[in-house]
């Protein structure tokens, strides 16, 4: 009797349809993610219609003047739009597992099942250390790579910016490692004062940091990505406490808002586990724990070709290979505030903030 089965083609693209949902929505970046320039991780899909390496992101600065009223002249009296580019560059990545028909016989599991399940973790463990890698850096060089002749100019030009504790004075004249040293394990926790300060930066930043609009709700947000240890002293701190009571009924529905989170005076605040702290920088040797202040477009992320799967055989078709591949990028979004294009790079849509991390006691 002939025996039906599924053709692999098929079995390959309803698991790839599966997997994109469920990396899409256990992402811990997702409600952040979104094709338009309202996203904090703007998603640009370009390559994936046409052949290239790099996507332009643009930006068109708010207009500052004051128009004209009453009848006055118009012409002449124009303001220039200022514009900018960002070019962000896609590399593939791609991991794989093999097993041979016999280890799949003898084994208590399902080899080739573990095995997509394991690249899936893989593929989403990579897209948040990618994101994370990305707001850390230094002018597109991952922090842990870069020079300290980079740290101090990335510093120079993102002075309105950067953070370092509670006071902004703890910038010492744009020395990064001298300032990291002003960080000490009292005053320089994350505060809801601290947290404030970071928001009137980005408020009167040049150019300013916009917030996210929330699509559920119509109110603007700011979205701040804390370290472990960094979050518990916000958690503790009372102000935060006593304004956290009413928060989880009333943004059950928001999306941007998750069970965990912490959301105060506009700002939605996430803890990152894996955002790792500097070991021994801040005063007395302490750790200091980086945390990402974002609005609108402070990441980009350019997509020729989503992650999907493959499977093949070798030897005869005694084992089989599954793997699990991309085309794509994510960097921080850098807009040059000079005279030119690409003078004096900013980030575009962070506030970095330096504060203490002490560990447990």
């Amino acid at each position: 009797m002939a025996e039906t089965t599924a053709a692999t083609g098929l079995t390959v693209q309803q698991w790839d349809d599966k997997f994109f949902v469920e990396h899409v929505q256990q992402n811990r970046f997702a409600p952040e993610m979104g094709t338009s320039e309202n996203a904090i991780i703007q998603v640009k899909e370009d390559l994936t219609k046409k052949k290239g390496e790099s996507i332009t992101y643009a930006l068109v600065n708010r207009l500052t003047g004051a128009g004209v009223e009453n009848g006055a002249t118009l012409e002449g009296n124009e303001e220039d739009l200022d514009s900018r580019s960002f070019k962000l560059t896609i590399r593939e990545r791609a991991h794989g597992v093999r097993s041979s028909a016999w280890d799949n016989q003898i084994s208590a599991i399902d080899l080739r099942k573990a095995a997509k399940m394991s690249l899936k973790t893989w593929s989403m463990e990579n897209t948040r250390d990618r994101i994370i890698t990305a707001l850390g850096s230094i002018n597109g060089v991952a922090y842990s790579a870069a020079s300290e002749a980079q740290k101090d100019a990335w510093l120079t030009d993102n002075a309105d910016r950067v953070l370092f504790g509670a006071a902004k004075s703890n910038n010492s004249g744009n020395d990064h490692s001298a300032s990291l040293l002003n960080v000490d394990g009292t005053n320089d926790k994350l505060t809801a004062a601290a947290a404030s300060l970071m928001k009137r930066m980005a408020r009167t930043a040049s150019p300013k940091i916009r917030p996210v609009m929330s699509e559920s709700s119509g109110r603007y947000y700011y979205t701040v990505y804390v370290p472990s240890l960094v979050f518990r002293d916000l958690k503790a701190d009372p102000v935060i406490t006593q304004a956290q009571r009413d928060v989880s009924l009333r943004m059950q529905n928001e999306k941007l808002f998750k069970g965990g989170d912490i959301e105060w005076d506009g700002m939605i605040f996430k803890e990152i586990e894996d955002i790792e702290v500097l070991s021994g920088v801040g005063a007395a040797g302490i750790d200091v724990g980086p945390v990402y202040f974002c609005g609108a477009q402070a990441v980009g992320y350019g997509v020729a070709q989503r992650w999907k799967s493959e499977e093949e055989y070798f030897d005869y078709k005694r084992k089989k290979g599954c793997a699990i591949m991309e085309m794509g990028g994510f960097e921080k979004m850098l807009f040059g505030s000079g005279a030119d294009d690409l003078d004096d790079l900013k980030d575009h849509g962070v506030v970095t903030g330096f504060f203490a991390a002490v560990a447990d006691a």
